[in-house]
């Protein structure tokens, strides 16, 4: 696979998916809208889509603690890629996948990477899923990420997901569905850090259908500088169920974080809590730290690490 990357396309996949962990499983790897590398396994399939851009993936009932990687790499400036990408988990099945996307752009003209994932689990089926996004390079033009993730659980299904923006990400619109039938439980963490004049929205929306299915959404955010972000969270809880949603951000400088829940309980059976709490660094939290030798900065920059971590 390394003779099809270079230094730069090294560097995005090291963030985003850790290169060295890529080949342990089936792959999928996109570069400025074209697939460069894949590899299958006796027990997940992988296929190009015929009537639009991206992949199916697939697979197999009772497969346990397969890795399936699917990153993207955007380099050429000015590109706008667009792609869908379905995964099938069969019953029973067990896997880990880790998606993401890195945009290098050294040049004026905005780089762009919209990714539609859905998630079809059979009964039983569990996944976890990781997705980092992350910009760099040299150039004024924006780094674009927005992507979609729509979830479909099945009876006795199960996800947890994790999305990290590690840094660089000048716009993105986070939009993340899930619909749940009995005895699910969707997890999702989420965590962004925004800096300089950068733009970031979420958008949840969890139907919670089926009886004792369960959701824990939790955000947390770091803002700075004259960067925005919005989060908003909309529960419906259609049957006897639970779901707990909770959105930290830490905010510094000019920067703005709009919090908006809402929770709509269509069954007197679902129990539905939300949580917001947005403020600047407690001054006690850096005194402490100051008295072991730290400056105020890297006081700072401890408690954000420690926030996001």
């Amino acid at each position: 696979m390394k003779e099809k990357i270079n230094k730069i396309d090294e560097n995005i996949l090291n963030e985003v998916s850790n290169i060295e962990n890529i080949e342990k499983g089936a792959y999928n790897i996109r570069k400025n809208g074209e697939g460069i590398e894949r590899k299958i396994t006796e027990n997940v399939n992988i296929v190009t889509k015929t009537d639009k851009p991206g992949i199916d993936i697939y697979v197999k009932e009772n497969t346990k603690f397969e890795y399936i990687h699917i990153p993207v790499i955007i380099t050429e400036s000015g590109l706008k890629d667009l792609v869908y990408n379905d995964f099938y988990i069969g019953k029973n099945a067990n896997v880990i996948i880790v998606a993401g996307c890195g945009i290098h752009n050294d040049h004026h003209k905005d780089s762009q990477h919209d990714g539609i994932h859905r998630f079809f689990l059979e009964e039983g089926a569990r996944v976890k899923y990781y997705e980092k996004h992350y910009g760099e390079g040299s150039g004024d033009g924006q780094k674009i990420l927005n992507p979609v993730t729509e979830v479909y659980l099945k009876p006795g299904s199960s996800m947890e997901m994790e999305s990290n923006q590690i840094k660089g990400v000048d716009s993105t619109i986070r939009e993340t569905k899930g619909i749940l039938e009995k005895d699910t439980n969707f997890i999702v963490t989420e965590k962004i850090m925004t800096h300089g004049k950068q733009f970031a929205k979420t958008i949840f929306d969890v139907q919670l259908n089926g009886e004792n299915s369960s959701t824990h959404v939790t955000s947390r955010s770091v803002a700075t500088d004259d960067s925005e972000q919005f989060f908003e969270s909309k529960i419906y809880g259609n049957a006897k169920s639970f779901a707990h949603s909770e959105c930290d951000a830490i905010i510094k400088d000019n920067a703005k974080v709009t919090a908006t829940p809402e929770i709509t309980a269509n069954n007197v059976d679902a129990n539905l809590i939300h949580e917001a709490a947005i403020g600047k660094i407690a001054g006690e939290q850096l005194i402490k730290l100051m008295t072991l030798g730290l400056s105020e900065k890297e006081a700072e920059e401890e408690i954000i690490k420690g926030f996001l971590r």
